[in-house]
């Protein structure tokens, strides 16, 4: 490649490639390549720069460069940064941010890469380029400048750093010599656009360096194509950085960021597992299940689990997912107990709390799956290989457990997706302990209601009766309804039904204290519409008691409805009176045997209008 390269394109979109100045220097700190970044920061043209020294813009460069100390340094440590004097063609000095590194090729021979960033401009913009980032942190930047044909003709050693390859092993190669085959495909045809288009680009891609042996990494390649005086491509340069954290980082968010909006759609402890699974799968593991403790969805108080409390674990699967059809990984059901032994790890984070990571699942002698195998053949079969268990944790219980395992996905778990995990974990566990609380309040209301309400109906020698309670809908919870049959003097029978505005334990006492009030009341004997004033004083006294409640734990409004009709079988006669129901543009209907009569509604919680007509 010749030696003089000059401008970059101008038709590039600044938002997708780094804005840092680029320049390309010989061994003797002679300006060998420009680019229009450069121009734009120092105000000199690629005509004015190229050919002459670096100590146009670069005050101390010349001198530095030429000394064998600064050169061993570069190399020893791939490159030098720090923030440096430039100087504007105009005459102003430029306080710049560079990174200086060392590129060598074939037998030896040495050129220099110059890439600056104005911290006037950085102070002011927020820094989304990854070259950029990488200027600013001080973490290395990769550079290998190719030919037409894609070969390496100069590299730094911070490339080496980045991918384990070593520079001999790169030099003259082409990117299928040195890369997996479908990320080096990828990223060459990525490389060629940019060489016939003259466009930059950036490209990110994957690769295992030889020296790790836990993860892949992910890569971030800035390509730039560089032209010669008249116009003609030369080849590519690329600046690459490890953005592995950052993009573990971005996928993190997106992961937290679906699970606000997927995690915890219903008071439902079965559904709330499931969503958890559901979301694990495939963005955090092949194979994930929830396991929660037997009380948990009755809503029952939690038991100690663990040597404290000497019970043996009692789980019950309330989800699970796979990315395999049928989850055949899942010996259990939805619904179905789950076996947790001892010794295993289900065991140990139950008692413990604690989660647990084991990288590469071991079957050898001695090993938790060596003494189980059922599990052990299991993971044989289905090829699990990583694990994870993250204990589901609220108010100081542990409401279960979480399980998540890859199969597919070659690469182990890590720390950071057991801080996901359990991010994740933290979020359904919230949600889980709300739908707990309210399957304990809902199962204590009706276990209120049921005691408040008549065990049984007696018939007496004015009516049969039957009754049957069925609520409106299951989701809006235990209301206020009754029903009662109060006899009466002379073989008299009062019939009732109410409803106490409002659901949950509140609504069931409210209830009981007016149930209550009307059988007080109806031994009595007062007549319906009199025993429902009396019934409206009752209620206006409730909802006082409820205005002087407690700021910190205030009662309901109170409001109810209530029909309360008296039968005479000597008379034929049924009495009644409604109150509490808005007024309706038509009257409700009653239908016996005999032509209905109407009973036109009072205002809520309030008399009705009374009515007396023979029952045929």
């Amino acid at each position: 490649m010749p030696n003089t390269l000059h401008t970059l394109s101008e038709k590039a979109n600044h938002r997708e490639i780094p804005d840092a100045a680029i320049a390309m220097l010989d061994a003797d700190g002679m300006v060998v390549g420009w680019t229009d970044t450069a121009q734009r920061l120092v105000g000199y043209s690629a005509g004015e720069v190229v050919g002459r020294s670096v100590s146009v813009v670069l005050p101390f460069a010349q001198s530095a460069l030429r000394s064998g100390e600064f050169a061993e340094q570069c190399r020893a440590r791939g490159g030098w940064s720090g923030i440096t004097a430039v100087r504007h063609r105009d005459g102003r000095t430029l306080n710049v941010s560079l990174q200086i590194s060392q590129l060598w090729g074939q037998g030896g021979a040495v050129r220099w890469l110059v890439c600056g960033t104005d911290m006037a401009a950085l102070s002011s913009v927020a820094s989304t380029g990854s070259v950029r980032e990488s200027i600013l942190t001080r973490t290395p930047v990769g550079v290998v400048v190719r030919d037409r044909e894609l070969r390496c003709t100069w590299v730094n050693d911070a490339m080496a750093l980045l991918d384990g390859i070593p520079c001999d092993r790169r030099l003259g190669r082409c990117l299928t010599d040195v890369l997996p085959r479908v990320e080096a495909e990828a990223l060459e045809v990525v490389m060629r656009q940019v060489l016939d288009s003259g466009l930059p680009a950036v490209h990110e891609y994957r690769a295992w360096p030889p020296t790790e042996k836990r993860r892949e990494h992910v890569f971030a390649a800035s390509l730039f194509c560089l032209q010669d005086t008249d116009g003609q491509a030369l080849g590519v340069c690329a600046l690459t950085v490890d953005v592995t954290g950052s993009q573990r980082a971005r996928e993190r968010l997106a992961i937290l960021s679906e699970a606000s909006t997927r995690i915890g759609s219903t008071l439902d402890v079965m559904q709330t597992s499931q969503e958890l699974a559901d979301l694990a799968v495939p963005l955090l593991a092949d194979y994930a299940a929830v396991d929660l403790a037997d009380s948990v969805p009755l809503g029952e108080e939690l038991a100690r689990i663990g040597p404290a409390g000497g019970r043996r674990p009692v789980l019950r699967r309330a989800g699970v997912a796979s990315i395999h059809p049928g989850i055949p990984e899942s010996p259990w059901a939805r619904g179905e107990p789950v076996l947790v032994q001892r010794p295993s790890p289900w065991a140990g984070v139950l008692s413990s709390g604690r989660s647990y990571l084991e990288p590469v699942l071991d079957a050898g002698p001695g090993t938790w799956l060596d003494q189980d195998p059922a599990r052990a053949r299991t993971s044989r079969e289905h090829g699990m290989h990583s694990g994870m268990i993250v204990p589901i944790r609220a108010r100081r219980a542990v409401l279960g457990v979480a399980s998540f395992v890859r199969t597919e996905e070659a690469v182990p778990f890590q720390e950071d997706d057991l801080l996901l995990a359990e991010e994740l974990v933290t979020r359904a566990a919230l949600a889980l302990d709300n739908a707990r609380q309210y399957a304990r309040e809902h199962a204590a209301a009706l276990t209120l209601q049921r005691t408040l309400l008549p065990g049984r109906l007696r018939d007496s020698a004015a009516v049969e009766t039957a009754a049957c309670y069925l609520p409106a809908a299951a989701d809006t919870g235990v209301g206020g309804d009754w029903f009662d049959v109060i006899p009466l003097p002379s073989a008299r029978v009062a019939l009732v039904v109410g409803d106490v505005v409002g659901h949950g334990i509140n609504a069931a006492a409210t209830m009981g204290s007016l149930r209550t009030a009307v059988r007080t009341l109806a031994a009595m004997d007062l007549p319906p519409d009199e025993l429902l004033t009396h019934l409206d004083d009752a209620v206006q006294r409730l909802t006082e008691d409820a205005e002087d409640a407690d700021d910190h734990n205030p009662l309901p409004a109170v409001g109810a409805t209530c029909l309360y009709a008296v039968y005479d079988p000597v008379t034929r006669r049924c009495t009644m009176a409604r109150a509490g129901h808005p007024p309706r543009p038509r009257s409700s209907t009653r239908t016996a045997r005999s032509p209905s009569p109407t009973c036109p509604p009072g205002p809520p919680s309030a008399p009705g209008w009374s009515l007396s007509r023979p029952w045929n």
